[in-house]
């Protein structure tokens, strides 16, 4: 049915689904008249449908199955695809208002004006769901442009003007998805594509109410067999749809029970309640029976009061709590006696302005065969037809990693609407970064982002495709996920803050010291690779004594930082001037003597050694002040007096140098030339180049026991590990 509304003479086919019955049409439009070339109708044997929702989908598959191929007999033409319409005891409504600034100032086409309202339908759509909080899933299943506008001022039709701020309010209707979904799933049983879809109140006002009669304040009823469909007209535009779900099957229940009767005789005996003649049936016992018409009316009288009153307050609820003017009444339901005369009661309106209408309306309808039926229950079928030239509203389906897809077709669908639609996973769609490090450095939150992983792999019908390729019906889209790249790494040595150096001035030379860092309370090297949620305090700053450390200088006397006099403690920072007696008492490292077995060494008066829990030793050979030196033992047996200290942990004596042996990755280790040592002082000594990690991290062990402390005090005979761990 391509082209067709481009093209007269291309056949138009419509079916009315309905509850009791399903009626196809098959048509063309030719200057401004609709031509129905054939017509058929085909009743449900079971009551396959019920409130206009389908129930059994495969038997009402077979009967539009046998609808498409009685028409194709008729017409010599094959049928493929379909219009619908929808109804359902489930209706929403949104009217919404849509505007439209163009780039520039230009002449509006009909293209526009299309996309004006696909605009309001998506908009509408957006506000449906704030306003609706339902487990269901809504279609929309029609809409209507009401009023149009040129620069805030309405205008009739746009389609010529020369403008560029255009406005639209339009109202749409919803429908859950099952009543959509099953309609689609039994055209599909026949064989059938579905080209547009409508509601079954908008098809049927296409026919009973021109647009000339739209600017009086009527209402179009439609009742079926399932559900009475209304619509509202007002100042030349449809402003409201409903339903409710009470039509002729309620009445043909009434005769059910009247009668005791099955569903198809009662059906016979209500529609015999419009003649005069005796109506003759068998019950369910089996008797023949016969019953007057006036009698049918009589007991069908309750239920049509019922029925009337629940579309009048219907009316009102859609027409801001007022009766309308008019009635205009189609389909079966609404031609059991005595209908339309209550309706009017209800609304408080002259019976004659509540009509059954029918061949009336039909004047712009030419038929192609003889004695069709122009009688009320054709007005929806053929308004079907109609509606595919008043707008496009049509599902496609595609298929989506093997799952098939229904998706509202706007005229601009994407792979991305229908990845959206089906909740794939957006972030599956794009690139995903590797596990990024969050961390703090000073206080300050810092983020290492990982690596960029690679994009979903998207194919559309087997080609290689991407996320806003426009998609059609029958489409097969694959995706495979994106992928995340690797996990951040970072080293402290990286950090901003940790590559720049302090520059000081000591003795009034300017050295440049490489600054430390605080990970977590524990000291870290330059190589240690940054963790999440570590807090990392970057010094800019060292103490007077760590810098008398790193030259491997005595602290001597008369410290002072800027000027002011100082102590070991005092913080240099950048810039800063340190000055100290390096030369007290007249001791330089190049005159210290070393300490050989069995020298005598003089300790300073008053020094006294202290056992492990804290009490002078009463031990006969360290008693008074000279201790015997003996290399081989690892304990301090030394004193002060000559000046020799040998493998001592702290010279006793603040500022004369010990001799200290250690063992470092197997090999003996002397350390000469300091008070005491630690860890770091072990770098000085070996050959071990910090810039070779090459991605390792360091491995650095006393004793066994993994230390990151550089500043770690070292005792004489402890097992230095130092080495790079291996990938």
């Amino acid at each position: 049915m391509a082209g067709v509304k481009d093209s007269q003479g291309q056949l138009v086919f419509g079916l009315d689904i309905g509850t009791r019955s399903i009626v196809g049409t098959v048509g063309y439009m030719n200057n401004g008249k609709f031509h129905v070339m054939a017509q058929f109708a085909r009743e449900h044997e079971t009551r396959a449908m019920l409130d206009g929702q389908i129930h059994d989908i495969a038997k009402v598959g077979a009967t539009i199955s046998e609808v498409r191929k009685k028409l194709e007999e008729l017409t010599g033409r094959k049928l493929t695809e379909v219009c619908i319409a929808a109804a359902g005891r489930v209706l929403r409504t949104v009217t919404t208002r849509v505007d439209e600034i163009l780039e520039a100032e230009r002449e509006i086409t009909d293209e526009d004006v299309y996309a004006l309202s696909t605009k309001g339908i998506e908009q509408a759509y957006e506000q449906f769901q704030k306003e609706n909080d339902s487990e269901l899933k809504f279609y929309c299943v029609g809409y209507t442009p009401m009023r149009y506008y040129m620069n805030g001022y309405q205008i009739a039709n746009l389609v010529g003007h020369k403008t560029k701020n255009i406005s639209c309010d339009l109202i749409a209707t919803f429908l859950p998805d099952d009543v959509v979904d099953g309609l689609y799933k039994a055209v599909e049983k026949a064989g059938l594509h579905v080209a547009n879809m409508t509601l079954e109140p908008i098809a049927a006002i296409q026919v009973a109410i021109p647009e000339k009669f739209r600017l009086l304040n009527m209402a179009l009823v439609d009742v079926g067999a399932g559900t009475s469909d209304i619509s509202i007209t007002k100042d030349g535009t449809i402003t409201a749809y409903g339903m409710i779900p009470v039509a002729g099957d309620y009445l043909t229940e009434v005769v059910v029970q009247n009668c005791l009767v099955d569903f198809e005789t009662a059906e016979h005996i209500k529609r015999g309640a419009e003649k005069d003649d005796i109506i003759e049936f068998t019950d369910i016992m089996g008797l023949p029976q016969k019953i007057e018409p006036k009698k049918v009316v009589e007991f069908l009288d309750a239920a049509v009061e019922d029925m009337t009153d629940k579309v009048a307050k219907g009316i009102k609820e859609l027409n801001g709590d007022k009766a309308v003017s008019a009635v205009f009444v189609v389909g079966g339901g609404g031609m059991v006696p005595g209908y339309t005369k209550k309706l009017a009661a209800k609304l408080g309106i002259m019976e004659e302005r509540v009509a059954i209408r029918g061949e009336e309306v039909m004047q712009n309808i030419v038929f192609e065969f003889d004695n069709p039926n122009k009688t009320s229950l054709m007005v929806t079928p053929i308004g079907i037809c109609l509606s595919y030239y008043e707008q496009s509203n049509n599902f496609i389906f595609v298929e989506f990693n093997g799952e098939r897809l229904k998706l509202y077709d706007n005229g601009k669908l994407t792979i991305a609407d229908a990845a959206m639609q089906l909740s794939f996973p957006n972030e599956d769609l794009f690139p995903k970064r590797g596990k990024a490090i969050n961390y703090t450095v000073n206080g300050i939150a810092k983020i290492a982002r990982g690596e960029q992983g690679e994009a979903a792999v998207i194919t559309l019908n087997g080609d290689v495709s991407d996320m806003y390729k426009q998609i059609t019906s029958g489409d097969i889209i694959k995706v495979e996920p994106s992928t995340a790249g690797a996990p951040a790494t970072l080293e402290l040595g990286n950090l901003d803050e940790f590559v720049s150096s302090l520059h000081v001035t000591v003795n009034g030379n300017t050295i440049e010291l490489p600054k430390t860092a605080d990970v977590n309370g524990n000291i870290e090297n330059e190589f240690y690779k940054i963790k999440d949620g570590d807090n990392i305090l970057v010094h800019n700053y060292y103490t007077v004594q760590e810098i008398a450390g790193i030259l491997d200088v005595i602290l001597g006397s008369n410290i002072t930082v800027n000027g002011t006099p100082a102590n070991r403690e005092t913080k240099v920072f950048e810039g800063f001037t340190l000055d100290f007696n390096m030369d007290e008492a007249g001791i330089s490292f190049s005159d210290l003597p070393e300490a050989e077995d069995g020298d005598i060494i003089k300790r300073p008066p008053g020094y006294e050694e202290e056992d492990e829990a804290g009490e002078a030793s009463d031990d006969e050979s360290v008693a008074g002040n000279d201790i015997n030196v003996t290399n081989e033992s690892s304990e301090a047996e030394i004193s002060a007096g000559t000046g020799k200290f040998t493998n001592v942990s702290e010279s006793p004596t603040p500022g004369i140098p010990v001799n200290m042996n250690v063992i470092v990755n197997g090999e003996s280790l002397a350390l000469t030339g300091k008070p005491s040592y630690v860890f770091v002082d072990v770098f000085d000594r070996i050959n071990f180049n910090l810039k070779d990690s090459n991605g390792r991290a360091i491995v650095t062990n006393i004793n066994g026991v993994h230390v990151s402390d550089y500043f770690t005090k070292l005792s004489p005979g402890d097992k230095i590990d130092i080495h790079w761990q291996e990938k």
